[in-house]
């Protein structure tokens, strides 16, 4: 079985990856900084690399005896990006070209990239579609856009074999032998940790109850963290030398923030704390992605849903 570089391999969804690959028997070497990941998620059976993605020899070094890349290492925070452009460009950019540089040094040229929905930006067409032009809203999806039209260029240019594949919001957890390997954010900005986490003193915050949706509040497209490492997974079979395919990833349908709440009420058993509050300024009313491509060239549909999302997550919590 051949060997794989994960690159973030030591995060939320990085780590989930590493674990799943290991499952399948796999090789896997991980590489990451432990900027925002966790050196104690990455698991014995894998040879580890602590170090930045922006220095070459450690990349070098990463890549040995390496048949593939499956690459997560990213800053991935909307807010942080806007606030922090340049940290942002060099590391999602300029670490992404040290690895595609050294890649094509080793003559390693398969990779599947974690890329995002959100290189999309603000669309009015739902659910969204690959074809859709991409205009991002902040320099994080411009960066994660820039990382994908470098591997365009990589495909034709050097032969290499990419899959950019795009999602929006991820949530559960995956239990191990050693225990739950869940999000461990600061701070948490994703909607389910925080919903688990809502309190009588700190209620959860409801932005908007009169948007056009089915039930006022506004729907976003969630999938399952062990689904989406599946996902990667399988797409390092569909690699073909010379194309870069974009491949979105998502539930097929999206939930909206009050079914986010609901599920989680009847997972933990008691009414969650929430209160309604006014619209944030640029939040768009729906953002699914459609995920058709997925199940045509990856043979991949999610198979856990939003209550299973929200019973992983929350058991990990308690635990």
């Amino acid at each position: 079985m051949s060997r794989i570089l994960v690159t973030g391999g030591a995060g939320y969804i990085g780590g989930t990856t590493v674990a799943v690959l290991l499952q399948q028997g796999y090789e896997v070497t991980v590489l990451d900084d432990c900027s925002t990941g966790h050196a104690d998620s990455v698991p014995a059976a894998a040879t580890f690399y602590q170090g930045s993605i922006l220095d070459g020899e450690i990349v070098r070094k990463a890549l040995e005896d390496c048949d593939a890349v499956i690459h997560f290492a990213a800053k991935s925070l909307v807010g942080e990006s806007v606030e922090k452009p340049d940290l942002y460009r060099s590391n999602n950019v300029n670490g992404s070209q040290v690895l595609f540089d050294e890649m094509d040094g080793a003559g390693i040229t398969r990779i599947v990239v974690s890329s995002s929905a959100a290189t999309y930006g603000d669309s009015r067409e739902q659910p969204i579609l690959e074809s859709h032009k991409a205009h991002p809203t902040n320099p994080y999806g411009e960066t994660k856009l820039a990382v994908d039209n470098l591997l365009v260029d990589l495909a034709h240019e050097e032969n290499f074999a990419a899959i950019s594949l795009r999602y929006f919001n991820v949530a559960g957890a995956l239990m191990l032998e050693s225990g739950w390997l869940a999000e461990r954010h600061d701070p948490e900005t994703h909607l389910i940790p925080n919903v688990l986490r809502a309190t009588s003193e700190k209620p959860l915050k409801i932005f908007g109850t009169d948007w056009d949706t089915k039930d006022g509040t506004c729907i976003r497209d969630y999938v399952h963290v062990v689904d989406l490492a599946d996902a990667h997974v399988k797409a390092l079979s569909a690699l073909e030398t010379g194309r870069h395919e974009i491949i979105n990833l998502g539930s097929g349908g999206g939930y909206s923030v009050r079914e986010v709440v609901d599920t989680a009420s009847k997972v933990v058993g008691y009414e969650i704390p929430a209160i309604e509050v006014d619209r944030r300024a640029g939040d768009p009313a729906v953002l699914i992605a459609s995920i058709e491509k997925a199940k045509t060239i990856l043979g991949w549909s999610p198979s856990r849903d939003l209550e299973m999302m929200i019973s992983d997550a929350y058991k990990s919590l308690k635990d």
